[in-house]
């Protein structure tokens, strides 16, 4: 069955097209968990990225399907003068980025930089499409990775896009209102990802990954050593564990969310869509029922079955899957890296160790595989006054800059998004006191330049991954057959693709 969501995919179609939800994981991350991406997503979804990700559990990254409400200080339309920025965080990332805007404001000469948080993307894009209404938009947007296609696609009423090219607008210039450009430092998956036709887009923001965390002192307890890097590693050590005398319930939990489908395609090597991943050009053809996607289907489906992997019940179930993690029900967790710092800590607070590790791959189908990126990235919106436009740039670099991107890593989990941000924490001898705050980036840093990794660009991607989310669903818990049930969801997504791109196309 198609999802409701399919007829609400241009929601700016004349007015504006966007799409009106959002992601996860990466990126989006709370306490109790979340996730951006990616995100990462909540439905809304937000990573997220993954995460976002907002992706709460709460955020994700980002998974909740009612619209919040702004927060006390977001209004719907944009404040005039002021360079107005929106983003889906209403938590410590909003108060962290409000007092980088004060900074920001205090060196610079112009209007001031105003932060506006939102629940959650749902509330922001639905806030976004009323101030396009009454003609006034914000400055600069935050959207999920997955919304990147659709941001590309959305016009005004008048035809013209309603976003324009970062990188364009940065029109090579070293600095901008004295604020030095940081967006040719970007780190590569990030990079990566967000160059489309070989520029920028847009510019990166909170990113993540999905990455394993390990209880160690419960390993401990059933006396077995190492990290898990295959798929039959994992099954090893889970039978092992779960055979010992300090088995709990179960061994490992992860959300029932496509970020993590996608991951694992990408670490195989394997494409979500045609045109190498929707890079070459236009995607028009799905590949949800591959070879990838059904194996790592088969591997989890194989994993609930004999007892060794926890389904919640509950799709999108970041906050379910982290208390589980936190509450030592589980010695395993996949999820998005944009908790780092939160897990850490529920250990350090719980009595227990926490170990960040890769996520763990099909060690029979490696080839040109990695894994990708969630969370969210700063569109810059069109037809500003040449001065708001400079400052709104500004503002994206200074955000970025080696000392800001540092500490957003820092106080959030998210990776340090700049070359120059990365060796500042290392002489700052952070990653070797704080060993599991590194693993996302080297994860990322580990996989080659490929389509596969790059990541999927397509429309109507959030419908999408509901298709793939509820098919999943519908496996792990109806024990219907993985390849058949893929079969019918390739039809159903892909029938949401096609009727996106008569749209755009």
């Amino acid at each position: 069955m198609i999802p409701r969501r399919v007829r609400a995919t241009c929601a700016f179609l004349a007015c504006s097209s966007l799409l009106v939800a959002a992601c996860g994981s990466d990126d989006a991350s709370e306490s109790s968990g979340s996730a951006d991406e990616a995100t990462e997503e909540t439905t809304a979804e937000a990573s997220d990225e993954g995460d976002a990700p907002v992706e709460t559990a709460a955020d994700a990254t980002e998974a909740t399907e009612a619209t919040e409400e702004p927060s006390e200080d977001a209004t719907a339309d944009a404040s005039g003068d002021a360079i107005d920025v929106w983003i889906a965080f209403t938590d410590d990332r909003l108060d962290w980025t409000e007092q980088v805007a004060a900074d920001f404001n205090e060196q610079n000469d112009g209007a001031d930089v105003v932060i506006q948080g939102y629940e959650d993307y749902e509330s922001l894009f639905d806030a976004t499409l009323l101030a396009f209404d009454q003609g006034e938009p914000p400055a600069v947007v935050q959207y999920f990775e997955a919304a990147t296609t659709e941001a590309r696609d959305a016009v005004g009423a008048n035809g013209d896009a309603v976003f324009t090219n970062v990188e364009d607008a940065i029109g090579g210039r070293d600095e901008i209102n004295g604020v030095p450009v940081v967006i040719d430092d970007v780190v590569e998956s990030a990079a990566s990802y967000y160059t489309v036709d070989g520029t920028f887009t847009s510019m990166p923001w909170n990113t993540s990954s999905s990455t394993m965390f390990l209880n160690r002192t419960l390993l401990d307890a059933a006396g077995i050593e190492g990290t898990p890097e295959t798929w039959d590693d994992l099954r090893t050590m889970c039978e092992e564990f779960m055979a010992s005398d300090a088995a709990t319930d179960s061994c490992i939990t992860w959300p029932n969310h496509s970020w993590f489908l996608e991951q694992s395609v990408a670490q195989q090597g394997a494409t979500l869509v045609n045109n190498d991943n929707g890079r070459a050009e236009r995607a028009t053809e799905l590949e949800i029922d591959s070879a990838a996607m059904i194996d790592y289907i088969d591997f989890w489906k194989g994993l609930q079955d004999d007892g060794l992997y926890t389904y919640t019940g509950t799709q999108r179930d970041w906050g379910g899957t982290y208390d589980l993690f936190a509450a030592q029900e589980v010695p395993f967790l996949v999820y998005s890296s944009s908790d780092t710092t939160l897990l850490t800590d529920e250990g350090v607070n719980g009595g227990f160790d926490v170990e960040s590790a890769f996520m763990p791959h099909n060690g029979d189908a490696t080839d040109g595989g990695g894994n990708i990126i969630g969370g969210a990235t700063l569109w810059l919106v069109d037809g500003l006054e040449e001065s708001e436009q400079d400052s709104a740039l500004a503002f994206m670099n200074f955000l970025n800059n080696p000392e800001n991107a540092a500490d957003w890593h820092r106080t959030t989990g998210y990776i340090p998004i700049t070359n120059e941000s990365v060796a500042l924490l290392e002489s700052e001898g952070w990653f070797e006191e704080n060993p599991n705050s590194l693993v996302a980036n080297e994860q990322l840093s580990a996989a080659p330049a490929t389509p596969a990794t790059a990541g999927a660009l397509v429309g109507n991607f959030v419908a999408i991954r509901d298709v793939i989310t509820e098919a999943v669903e519908d496996i792990l818990v109806n024990d219907v057959d993985a390849a058949e049930r893929m079969a019918t969801a390739q039809e159903d997504a892909q029938q949401l693709l096609e009727e996106y791109n008569e749209l755009f196309s």
